[in-house]
């Protein structure tokens, strides 16, 4: 088990002029414009508080995506509203699928900056710099009016299909100067087709988003993972590490080798075995989840993260992810007081486990208590690292009341 918590809670407490809450809302409804009318008044208290500083939506790629981005966008007016599909959404009401989920920020306790990148499939190490430039300028200039106590965070949100995750992330953070950047990689609902993020009124495909806040409020970005290493080991011997493809395991066909390794061997592979049976690599004397997306016909292994030939791959055992979770609520609530809200990316991996555990309900209670709003995702992002089957998120506290 493992849970990254910084010791710095990136912002102070503070009095502020603001204050406002953060409104969280879901829609169920099956209609696209229905869904988002449902949004629209659950996050401006029906229409009477639209001085937003932004709005961030995660919906099933199932819905009619153009009609959705329109309907929000006639909505919300000048109000930017960004967001992507999901696997799954984190809702005010647990785990939902085949739903929209989002939260409104408020001007006087934030200011925001979104920046598009097109085309990231080809993402080249030195596209990150203009990036991050123009949008922490835009930030720059939003953020005055919250005065020098305000801090700055990103928010990354990325075709969860590109195969660059950890190339654009790394680039980011390091362009952005160590300003924490938190995000997750967008789904479509285990079809593994499409992925798409929403900018500007449409939803764009082999695109991401670089969204920028800056706050008064307290905040803490964090990485929670429910597994430790056991002692079985293997290497991998044959790889595409392009195409995320392992070949060969131990010299032999990697699914093979990998259903002997976690002793499922004559069994099908399916993504329940894989979130169940993880592996994980060791980097910087952290273990880190690497999880598996799908066995392909010639036995090879598509994997969700970045992998390449004489890798150590450890297999996983998991711990009780409930407890897991009541502990890394408790240590945030220690850092920042009890979170007004958590913006969580949950890896679909997870999601499945919990399922399959039968444990949806009761992680569903843990989430909604602790106000977790985000999706299930192909993937996470924490600083500079791309992650799997890993619960990564921002934690905000509540304003605090203006002296009197």
């Amino acid at each position: 088990m493992h849970s990254d918590i910084p010791a710095n809670s990136g912002a102070e407490r503070m009095r502020v002029n603001g204050g406002r809450p953060l409104r969280q809302a879901c829609s169920q409804a099956a209609d696209a414009d229905a869904a988002a009318a449902e949004i629209y008044r659950g996050l401006t208290d029906g229409g009477a508080d639209t001085d937003l500083a932004l709005v961030l939506v995660f919906c099933s790629s199932h819905f009619e995506l153009e009609r959705l981005a329109g309907g929000l966008a006639r909505r919300f007016g000048d109000v930017p509203v960004v967001g992507c599909t999901s696997a799954g959404e984190l809702t005010p009401l647990g785990y939902l699928s085949g739903s929209i989920t989002g939260v409104a920020f408020p001007r006087g306790d934030f200011a925001a900056a979104v920046e598009r990148l097109d085309r990231v499939s080809a993402f080249e190490i030195g596209d990150a710099k203009p990036a991050a430039r123009a949008v922490m300028d835009r930030l720059e200039r939003a953020s005055a009016e919250l005065g020098p106590g305000a801090k700055p965070l990103g928010v990354f949100l990325v075709d969860g299909l590109c195969v660059r995750e950890e190339l654009i992330v790394s680039a980011l953070y390091d362009a952005l100067g160590d300003v924490p950047l938190i995000g997750g990689s967008a789904g479509d609902d285990l079809e593994f087709k499409k992925t798409w993020v929403l900018h500007e009124g449409r939803f764009h495909e082999d695109a991401a988003l670089l969204l920028m806040l800056s706050t008064t409020r307290p905040f803490q970005v964090f990485r929670n993972q429910h597994f430790v290493h056991t002692d079985k080991k293997m290497v991998v011997t044959q790889a595409d590490p392009a195409a995320r493809i392992v070949t060969e395991i131990n010299a032999e066909p990697a699914a093979k080798e990998y259903a002997r390794m976690v002793g499922l061997e004559g069994e099908p592979l399916t993504p329940m075995i894989f979130a169940a049976h993880p592996v994980v690599v060791r980097t910087g004397g952290e273990y880190y989840v690497r999880a598996i997306q799908k066995v392909n016909e010639d036995e090879s292994l598509t994997f969700f993260c970045a992998i390449d030939e004489g890798i150590v791959l450890t297999v996983a055992e998991g711990v009780d992810i409930v407890q897991n979770l009541e502990d890394l609520f408790r240590r945030v609530t220690e850092q920042i007081g009890p979170p007004e809200m958590v913006l969580g990316f949950d890896c679909v991996f997870r999601s499945l486990e919990i399922e399959q555990k039968q444990l949806k309900q009761v992680v569903s209670g843990v989430l909604a208590r602790h106000n977790v709003m985000g999706f299930c995702t192909y993937g996470e992002q924490y600083n500079a690292m791309h992650v799997n089957q890993t619960f990564t998120g921002l934690a905000i506290g509540a304003a605090c009341p203006p002296s009197t």
